[in-house]
């Protein structure tokens, strides 16, 4: 075995191994430690002798290095005979470990990822390290921010969480469904940095976007009656479906008028609209709205067919459960499609009135494109040129000058 075949399994097993070590040893922050301990133990040792069981044999080992480290601290002697002794009862690799405890242990470990206690930078990297099964560089290069950045956050955060003696496991029932929101919001921020990425020279990146949607299929197999978690995947599912036509052969951004709909992925579809039933059961959250937007794109033929008035109508019951001025922005580019472009100006004027988006490159993004179906050319290229200069994402920003350019 090489390399990628011991990412491979890192990838698939990390939660349960993670999990399963918390769990035995009490110490999320031990149980992490051993187990990255593991995988560069099987860097080593795999391709000079493939085990039969790889990931009975990385819970083995991670479990023999937690208990090595318990043993190196001089004051839990006694807890360390305690684990030797039920390491001598049966190894992990032949241990018989129930699926209800398995499912339980990882939607525990998703939950500790994702504590209140934490930061959300922490958040997002330690779900990503520690239940993705992602390495540090790979954190790194998704978000574009230095190895010993990413680093700090997984080391700070699992100090944080000690000093704050969280408990490993799942969350009372009274307070799951609140604690579960947070679950949700990382796993939004994920998707959302790799469907249209935030800064560097590439609109999409993939790979955190579809790490995202495995895991968020995760969270539906363990929480199959909350209709929001099944919002979000829908919500995932229908955007990277359309991931296929987003990007030219040059890298370039290909906007959604643009489009050739026949190269979306209609299986992508069919799975969203699937969770998004699901999501229906008991009346759409934010979550589910968002993705009831994007199923309206989805089933429609072109721009030009879409039913705007439909998705105006989502994005004000969206507004009034989770009003933001993202969602206030986006009803205003459903007004224009849908009716009247100088009411949408009215919209996005007020947002800038009262200083809601201040310095991102989305509200002059807009009402540059509202001002050039007005007519009003010479604003038009000022207001996309402003935003070119706001925009961090080098495609994107590509975009904006080339249409400032058209206005003349």
């Amino acid at each position: 075995m090489g390399t990628a075949d011991v990412e491979a399994v890192w990838r698939i097993e990390s939660a349960r191994i993670v999990a399963a070590l918390t769990r035995f040893t009490g110490d999320f922050g031990l149980a992490e430690d051993a187990a990255q301990e593991a995988v560069a133990e099987a860097l080593v040792s795999w391709p000079l002798a493939s085990p039969a069981n790889p990931a009975g044999w990385l819970m083995a080992t991670a479990r023999r290095r937690a208990i090595d480290a318990i043993r190196r601290r001089t004051a839990l002697q006694d807890r360390y005979a305690l684990l030797a002794a039920n390491l001598a009862v049966g190894s992990a690799a032949d241990e018989e470990i129930g699926p209800d405890k398995i499912d339980d242990d990882v939607l525990a470990l998703m939950f500790v990822s994702c504590h209140p206690v934490l930061s959300p930078e922490a958040r997002v990297a330690l779900t990503l390290r520690v239940v993705g099964g992602l390495s540090s560089e790979e954190i790194a290069r998704a978000f574009l921010v230095p190895v010993p950045t990413v680093q700090a956050r997984i080391t700070r955060g699992k100090k944080t969480i000690a000093a704050a003696g969280v408990p490993f496991e799942l969350p009372p029932a009274a307070e799951r469904r609140e604690r579960l929101g947070g679950v949700l919001s990382v796993l939004y921020v994920i998707f959302t940095e790799g469907s249209t990425a935030t800064s560097g020279d590439r609109l999409l990146r993939p790979d955190v976007a579809y790490e995202a949607i495995r895991l968020a299929r995760t969270l539906a197999a363990l929480q199959p009656n909350e209709p929001e978690v099944h919002g979000l995947l829908a919500l995932c599912e229908l955007t990277a479906a359309r991931f296929p036509a987003r990007i030219g052969p040059d890298g370039s951004p290909v906007l959604l008028d643009e489009q050739d709909r026949r190269r979306w992925d209609f299986s992508a579809i069919r799975r969203g609209l699937a969770a998004l039933a699901k999501a229906s059961t008991r009346g759409l959250g934010p979550y589910g709205l968002q993705a009831a937007i994007a199923a309206t794109h989805a089933s429609a033929p072109s721009v030009e067919a879409t039913d705007w008035d439909r998705i105006v109508v989502l994005y004000e019951a969206l507004g009034r459960v989770a009003p933001s001025p993202v969602v206030e922005l986006n009803r205003a580019v459903a007004v224009a499609m849908a009716s009247c472009p100088a009411q949408a100006l009215a919209i996005v004027d007020e947002l800038i009135a009262l200083d809601r988006l201040p310095g991102s490159h989305l509200v002059p993004t807009v009402r540059g494109e509202l001002l050039a179906r007005l007519g009003r050319r010479p604003e038009a290229r000022a207001e996309l040129e402003l935003a070119a200069r706001l925009c961090a994402n080098q495609r994107e920003r590509s975009v904006l000058l080339r249409k400032a350019a058209a206005l003349g």
